[in-house]
């Protein structure tokens, strides 16, 4: 069986569903660093030290279920010379 077959059977669940699209901002956000930070040439070390923290911390989150503080995330922007918005809608 493919994971798409099997991903399209658990999504039928509900519950499950409920869960995969809560995660949707969580990975949102890292598929936006990891595209950010290797459009600029930038290994997770070096962005670390830009920002001035381990580069244990941005693997983490490009990487593990983590959820980043909007602080993190600020600096990240400031970085890449971005702005950080977040919206409820």
């Amino acid at each position: 069986m493919l994971h798409k077959d099997v991903k399209e059977i658990l999504l039928k669940n509900p519950e499950v569903k409920k869960e995969y699209d809560d995660l949707d901002v969580l990975y949102n956000i890292k598929r936006q660093v990891i595209k950010l930070r290797q459009e600029k040439g930038l290994s997770q070390k070096q962005l670390a030290e830009i920002i001035g923290t381990k580069q244990s911390a941005i693997s983490r989150l490009e990487n593990e279920n983590y959820n980043p503080s909007v602080e993190l995330l600020s600096k990240i922007a400031k970085a890449f010379n971005k702005s950080l918005e977040i919206k409820f809608h």
